[in-house]
């Protein structure tokens, strides 16, 4: 028995030493081996300090600097470090009341009491040298280094886009962010976050009691360096991108151009605009809220991505290439026009004066609505269909395959679908089975439920210029120094129109420019094929809108404008998009005397200078 109990007391000594053991371990390896339990017990006079890298440049097709970095400050604060502070000497230097002040150093306590937060961000340069001589009078208070976005040029606001601080919902979702970190918020900014934010460093700096700086935590053995964002290289031409926002100043509405063979997007013009240098650094809250209160201009809108438009007379390039899909329709085929095209109970679509009958190129050329209407008729009745909706159900597929009726998937965010009206909507509107080609006859001139984005009409010059086929409009033409574009912009969208139905299309549109309805449009030496459009506006005066790609062979631009209440096509959208054309083929602009109608035309405010010389000579649509 007493052997046992030996044996017991020795396994209960043994049991407890081996117990002593581990904790001596356990306690070398936190004390010695491990920092990071050193780093924790000396929380409060360890300073974690980002490195935020700086943002990748963007820049144009030529290589001119688009977009680049600027130092700019943040001052920071750890609110349990603050002890009565001079109140009144830093709200003075960074010019808040004593109210925001104490809302401030709340909102960092409720935070977090011992890590840091923005106090003031973005202080720029000029002033950061005034806050530095003083800082050291405010404990708890530091500087850290970040930068500003800045733009060449005070051109792309929506394009480009801007950063801003990134929201509490989002850094819920993404680990990457912290409180206080920057994001793009709009634009090219946005869509290409990732590549252009780069990785943020860290490095750990020992403070004393008294707030000074004493140098690098066990050398900098714990610091992680920040890896600069990659570069972008656009598509837009800065000189085309100012030249467009000269030539709709004081004007609503956009300029859209493409290179047809690639999809890249050459210039996009939303007007009105704004500088993009207003949303930068801590102005861009007061700026921001003044952009978004201004309700008659709508500046922040981007009207080439968000607007939707009935396309008017351009739409009928579409019908006049379904229609020979569909075999209803031929170069060959000739419609007469009595002046307008009658729809029963004695209404009419009205047509101007002009020589008839009329083949399809003629028809173009001149933009008949009779002749479109007829087309558009023979569609829906094609005898090919059990009835009419089925007739419109596959109108509407081929429709869609020219990239309208849904976005296209450019690589700017907020673009929006436009419309193409289904069959399921005219059942609900007029009853099923109560619905007819004549019902719906506004289709056929571009008119009615139709909505078309200035990407769309500017995509539709494309495939056109393509003779069936486009590559998705993109911005971004190398990440890097590599072409490593997302995929989508490498393939080629096919439309389901065959390739032969174009050449009497495309005959048409130089017919346009040459001899109807846009020949102010015509460029020296430069074949353009063109379409007016005048879209119904049932708010007001019509839009004026214009089409067009150039030159006729091996095409290097295609293009769309649309001028908001100004009227026929021919009289704004043709000459702005004319210009545009001779801009970016030839590098100047001759032709001054429009060049300077165009700029100061102010359509806005409906002061339109040299009202007189409104190419009288010329058949309007």
């Amino acid at each position: 028995m007493e052997r046992v109990l030996a044996n017991r007391k020795y396994i209960i000594i043994g049991f407890f030493a081996l117990i002593g053991f581990f904790f001596l371990v356990r306690l070398f390896y936190v004390q010695i081996l491990v920092d990071k339990y050193i780093l924790s017990a000396n929380n409060n006079v360890l300073r974690y300090m980002t490195q935020y890298p700086a943002r990748g440049l963007i820049f144009d097709r030529f290589g001119k600097l688009l977009v680049y970095n600027e130092a700019a400050y943040d001052l920071m604060v750890i609110p349990r470090q603050v002890k009565k502070p001079d109140t009144a000497a830093l709200c003075e230097l960074i010019g808040i009341d004593k109210q925001e002040f104490i809302r401030r150093l709340e909102k960092a306590r409720n935070y977090s009491p011992y890590r840091p937060s923005i106090f003031e961000a973005q202080i720029t340069r000029e002033n950061y040298g005034y806050l530095e001589e003083k800082l050291f009078r405010f404990p708890g208070f530091f500087v850290q280094l970040r930068t500003l976005r800045k733009y060449t040029y005070s051109v792309a606001a929506h394009t480009l886009g801007y950063i801003g601080e990134a929201g509490p919902d989002l850094i819920a979702k993404n680990s990457y962010y912290k409180s206080g970190d920057y994001i793009g918020i709009s634009g090219i900014e946005k869509s290409y976050e990732e590549v252009l934010r780069g990785k943020k460093g860290m490095k750990i700096r020992v403070f004393d009691v008294l707030n000074r700086d004493k140098g690098s935590f066990r050398e900098g053995k714990y610091d992680t360096t920040s890896v600069a964002g990659i570069d972008l290289f656009s598509s837009m031409d800065a000189d085309l991108q100012l030249y467009g926002e000269q030539l709709m100043t004081n004007k609503k509405g956009s300029i859209v151009a493409i290179e047809p063979s690639t999809g890249e997007i050459l210039c996009i013009v939303s007007s009105p605009s704004y500088d993009p240098n207003l949303l930068v650094g801590n102005i861009r809250k007061k700026n921001y809220t003044l952009l978004l209160q201004d309700t008659v201009f709508n500046p922040l809108f981007n009207r080439a991505l968000m607007a939707s438009y009935p396309p008017g007379s351009t739409f009928k390039l579409v019908d006049a290439l379904i229609g020979q899909q569909e075999g209803v329709l031929t170069p060959e085929t000739r419609y007469s026009c009595p002046g307008g095209f009658p729809i029963g109970n004695g209404k009419v679509v009205a047509c101007h004066a002009h020589p008839s009958p009329l083949d399809l190129a003629g028809g173009i050329q001149i933009s008949c609505n009779t002749y479109f209407c007829r087309v558009f008729k023979s569609i829906m009745d094609n005898k090919s269909y059990v009835n009419t909706r089925a007739a419109f159900e596959h109108w509407r597929k081929l429709a869609l395959s020219f990239g309208f009726g849904k976005k296209l998937g450019i690589d700017i965010p907020n673009e929006l679908n436009g419309n193409i009206p289904t069959a399921a909507y005219y059942d609900k509107y007029h009853g099923k089975n109560r619905w007819r080609a004549m019902t719906i006859i506004s289709l056929g001139i571009g008119q009615g439920e139709i909505g078309i984005t200035p990407v769309q009409l500017a995509n539709l010059a494309c495939l056109i210029a393509n003779k069936g086929w486009f590559y998705t409009p993109h911005i971004i033409r190398a990440i890097g120094r590599k072409d490593s574009l997302n995929q989508a912009f490498m393939t080629k969208k096919i439309v389901s129109v065959d390739a032969s139905y174009f050449d009497v299309v495309i005959e048409g549109m130089a017919n346009v420019v040459t001899a109807g309805t846009a020949r102010g449009a015509q460029i020296d030496s430069i074949t353009v094929c063109g379409k007016t459009g005048t879209a119904q506006n049932p708010h007001g005066k019509n839009h004026s809108i214009f089409i067009a790609f150039a030159p006729r062979e091996n095409p290097r631009i295609a293009i769309s404008v649309v001028c908001e209440n100004a009227g026929f096509g021919a009289t704004w959208a043709a000459p702005i998009a004319s210009l545009m054309i001779e801009k970016y083929l030839k590098r100047k602009v001759t032709r001054k005397d429009l060049e300077e109608r165009m700029i100061n035309g102010n359509l806005i405010n409906g002061k339109v200078p040299g009202n007189e010389r409104e190419q009288r000579d010329i058949l309007q649509d």
